[in-house]
């Protein structure tokens, strides 16, 4: 599905389907934390931003290697050339929020394809903990980096590494050229609302 061709007379009717999509993505969000609930960390409600983006809408993407829980290392610019990229910062893993937030994104997938879009998930938690977390989330579609050693270097790359050492809630999405076209930084303690990854796969489109 490509946004790009609706006209403005079928806003309303693919609103409604958003509006669907949305409660759904809700639901299941809902229905995967409850399987680790007793397992979660509660948090205290943090500062919202507690950090100074390095990087604009139209500046070409840091680049970098990060190793993944399957396995392998990924680096940003192999995807230059073929592949849109949205990066999805998240705090920590065991924490109510990012274990709301990236179970939802499975039930987006065919979205993601349609805009030619790899999530990258990134948080500054080690492999061994994030291989835990995924398992008990019962695993996700796209790829989840450790940003540990050294410790948040590619999120204060991008200006997103809070005080305490864990990244901030953001989104960035980069076209196929390794440009920056769309950033979220959203409040820490809540999750980016659908309408804004709905913002940054359109900002790829036009």
């Amino acid at each position: 599905m490509n946004l790009a061709h609706f006209s403005v007379a079928t806003l309303k009717t693919v609103l409604l389907v958003w509006l669907f999509v949305l409660a759904l993505l809700a639901g299941t969000a809902i229905a995967e934390v409850s399987k680790i609930e007793g397992q979660i960390f509660q948090v205290q409600k943090l500062k919202p931003i507690d950090s100074e983006l390095n990087v604009q809408v139209g500046d070409p993407a840091p680049d970098f290697s990060l190793p993944a829980v399957h396995g392998e290392t990924i680096t940003l610019s192999d995807y230059r050339g073929h592949k849109n990229v949205m990066l999805s910062f998240v705090p920590a893993a065991w924490t109510p929020v990012c274990s709301d937030q990236w179970p939802g994104y499975n039930i987006l997938q065919d979205i993601f394809d349609s805009h030619d879009t790899i999530i990258l998930g990134i948080t500054a938690d080690n492999i061994p903990s994030l291989h835990s977390w995924i398992q008990a989330m019962d695993g996700l579609w796209f790829p989840v980096l450790s940003d540990f050693w050294p410790h948040g270097k590619t999120a204060d790359a991008f200006g997103l590494l809070r005080g305490d050492g864990t990244t901030e809630r953001a989104l960035v999405f980069i076209d196929k050229q390794g440009v920056i076209r769309f950033l979220h930084v959203e409040d820490i303690n809540i999750r980016p609302p659908l309408e804004i990854v709905m913002q940054g796969l359109q900002s790829l489109a036009d």
